[in-house]
């Protein structure tokens, strides 16, 4: 059975926490019972025993204390504390607040003096934030810090998301000065090890140390999207080192150039010759030309060239990429390269939707099985794979090689790939149909039984795939038993932790990004009762962002009431009435667009529950005649109805087709129009999968799955996720024109 609602309909914002009884106050004016609350929401004050000894060698006079720290720093609480034995806070509003806002906006203006004297405020008002605008002062004028000073702050806030995330910092700034000394002690102490840039130095200073590293740097080296300090010198040195081969090199500028990389792609060039970075510099714009004027390209350095401008075309281009393979390249190029030229040419292929693309992947196959000796894998990635297997799904059921094609390119994907649930599933399918296909008197049991193993692997998971491989083992979604509720011990534990605290007062006060980073940094090492109870506390709050993600880390004990929260029930209700759409769908998309965040802000825009655009917001409202300024989008109310108001009028131009919908609002309807135009009738789970970019692939996949789940908590019917798929997804009937006024 479904749980019941169990979140009812609240007030916009966030709560701030309930205000604490004060225990004792002092008599100053303004200070009445900070420090009994700076106590509760303090940070541990038990000294690590490495932190200790880093602050104990400072003491000692091994590294100067830099002139410019402010005295206040010194002023910071230090009376040593465990958080599990604080008694559980009950927070506020509190005297100061502003104090921490406004030193966050000195931040942003890098005001130095503004900052210090946001600082000395907050340590005299002892207030649970002061360590944030500690870290902000400091990591203002990082650049003429000293090592004493990061261990004194190290020794101020121990065991806190500031010290983790200044530490992160710092190592930056080490590599920048090529202290490696400093950087070889700081770097172990490095607790999320999350930065590519700072693992590029840690591999440098191994190498420096005579250890090994080629393969963890070469990985780490190819991954870097841009060429920071640290991959960019960690290249320079080892292939200086022959540590990384010209081979290693060629592949870096491949990976590069096929991920639209320019500055990564001509940097690697450069560690061959100038000559080489000039060539890729004038190939990266005009590729066309670069073949055009250079016709007798030799050798391997020609040889890659041609490749890399035909991959650039490809990009642009996609048939004159393989016209310009076809008539010249393919006879001049080795043959292993000439069957990677097409891969690359059949992966852009794709990506545009054309429908040679499945063709020229099987040629590319054909080359490299003729020029490699049996079982040599190709030196195509992961992505370059997935989309073989896409274009595959675009083909039609009737082309004898479209499972064979997907079949291939999975299982020339990594280990990890191959595990991710979208390939199981279509591995399955594939093995489902070749079964299907093969001849009287020639079973294939193997493959069906292999086929239902993989469905049933991923069929329990609430996900796209997971609900598609469910249905087609021929089950009706469920919601899994609910865990035990979080006990008041286990409630009381989580609501002791500083972390968690102050996430959720940064959040009260606005400062989004670090609320989020302090509360998520807290909730890595909670096991899952404390992830559970963690959760709950911000279910509590009105925090339903971070209350989904608490409960989301949890393996075992799923709380769907948490992951798939009901909040806004009576307007969510009563607009989905006025727009005839269904709650469930609705719901999904909020929870995929915001995740109820009601402040919620893109970085292009678009913002509210819905995350409009002002200006589809204010074409909506006109056409349901609703006076439009745009300050109304941060009303709850306002942003659902237009919200709704624009994706019904979507629905309605794309058919009622839901995955054409939820793309476009995504995405843009004209963007979506010409996936679904260029399209003979897919099945839609496989369209889904083929829209060409990855941020609205997820979207769609998981505002369905959403919608399942959603119809569950609602008490609706078990939907069938094919049936939320709709019919095949192909070009309109003859005749049917769009709403071309529809943005």
């Amino acid at each position: 059975m479904p749980r019941a609602v169990d979140f009812a309909c609240v007030a916009a914002g966030p709560r701030r926490l309930r205000p604490a009884r004060r225990a004792w106050a002092v008599a100053l004016p303004g200070l009445i019972g900070l420090i009994a609350l700076m106590a509760l929401l303090g940070p541990a004050r038990a000294a690590r025993a490495e932190t200790a000894g880093t602050a104990s060698a400072a003491a000692s006079g091994s590294v100067a204390r830099s002139a410019a720290a402010p005295s206040a720093a010194a002023t910071a609480p230090a009376s040593a504390q465990d958080p599990a034995a604080v008694p559980e806070p009950a927070l506020g509003p509190l005297p100061g607040d502003d104090v921490i806002v406004q030193a966050r906006e000195a931040l942003r203006r890098h005001d130095r003096a503004a900052l210090a004297q946001a600082l000395q405020a907050a340590n005299a008002l002892h207030h649970p934030l002061a360590m944030w605008v500690d870290y902000w002062e400091l990591s203002n004028r990082l650049a003429d810090a000293q090592q004493a000073d990061l261990d004194a702050f190290y020794a101020r806030w121990p065991g806190t998301y500031v010290e983790d995330r200044l530490r992160n910092d710092w190592l930056l700034e080490l590599g920048r000065r090529r202290d490696w000394a400093d950087f070889r002690v700081e770097y172990p102490r490095f607790v999320l090890k999350d930065d590519p840039q700072a693992a590029c130095y840690w591999l440098l200073t191994r190498h420096l140390d005579g250890q090994d590293v080629r393969e963890p740097a070469l990985a780490a080296w190819t991954a870097s999207r841009e060429p920071d300090d640290g991959c960019a010198l960690l290249g320079r040195t080892l292939v200086a080192a022959h540590v990384f081969s010209r081979d290693d090199v060629w592949q870096q500028v491949r990976l590069a150039t096929e991920f639209d990389r320019g500055p990564a792609a001509r940097a690697a060039a450069a560690l061959i010759d100038k000559a080489t970075e000039r060539a890729v510099a004038d190939l990266w714009t005009e590729p066309q030309r670069f073949l055009r004027l250079r016709p007798h390209l030799a050798g391997r350095t020609g040889h890659e060239l041609a490749l890399l401008a035909l991959m650039r075309l490809a990009a642009q281009d996609a048939e004159a990429a393989a016209t310009a393979l076809a008539r010249t390249w393919h006879e001049r190029l080795p043959l292993a390269m000439a069957a990677t030229a097409w891969a690359q040419i059949g992966r852009a292929a794709a990506v545009q939707h054309l429908p040679q693309a499945a063709a020229q992947d099987r040629r590319a196959w054909q080359l490299w099985t003729a020029a490699n000796r049996r079982g040599v894998a190709p030196p195509w990635g992961d992505e370059l794979l997935a989309w073989q297997v896409r274009a595959a799904l675009r083909e039609s059921a009737g082309e004898r090689q479209r499972w064979p094609l997907a079949l291939r390119a999975i299982a020339a994907m990594s280990p990890a790939a191959q595990r991710e649930e979208a390939w199981v599933y279509w591995k399955a399918r594939a093995l489902q149909a070749l079964a299907a296909a093969a001849p009287p008197g020639r079973p294939r049991d193997e493959d069906r039984a292999e086929a239902r193993v993989a469905l049933a692997s991923i069929g329990a998971r609430l996900s796209f795939y997971g609900l598609l491989a469910n249905e087609d083992l021929g089950n009706a979604p469920q919601l899994p038993d609910p865990p035990a509720a979080p006990t008041a011990q286990e409630q009381a534990a989580v609501r002791r932790q500083g972390g968690l605290v102050r996430g959720l007062e940064l959040l009260a006060l606005g400062l989004r990004s670090e609320g989020v980073r302090e509360w998520n940094y807290s909730t890595r090492t909670l096991d899952e009762r404390g992830l559970l109870a963690a959760a709950q506390w911000a279910c509590d709050r009105d925090v339903w962002d971070r209350c989904i993600q608490a409960s989301e880390r949890t393996r075992f004990q799923v709380d769907i009431g948490q992951r798939y929260p009901l909040p806004f029930l009576r307007p969510v209700l009563a607009q989905a009435a006025r727009t005839g759409l269904e709650p469930a769908v609705l719901y999904g998309l909020i929870r995929q667009e915001s995740r109820f965040v009601l402040a919620a802000q893109s970085s292009v825009g678009a913002g509210g529950l819905m995350q409009i655009m002002p200006g589809t917001a204010r074409w909506t409202a006109q056409k349901i005649g609703l006076p439009f300024e745009p300050s109304m989008l941060a009303d709850r109310d306002t942003n659902l109805r237009l919200g709704m108001a624009y994706f019904k009028r979507v629905l309605d131009d794309f058919d009622g087709s839901l995955p054409l919908a939820a793309a476009a609002y995504n995405a843009g309807p004209r963007r979506v129009r010409r996936w679904r135009d260029g399209a003979t009738a897919l099945e839609p789970a496989a369209w889904a999968e083929t829209i060409p970019f990855n941020e609205t692939r997820g979207y769609v996949k998981q505002v369905l799955a959403n919608a399942v789940v959603y119809a569950l908590r609602l008490g609706q019917p078990a939907p069938a996720i094919k049936a939320l798929l709709g019919p095949p997804i192909g070009p309109p009937p003859p005749g049917q024109s769009p709403d071309a006024d529809l943005p």
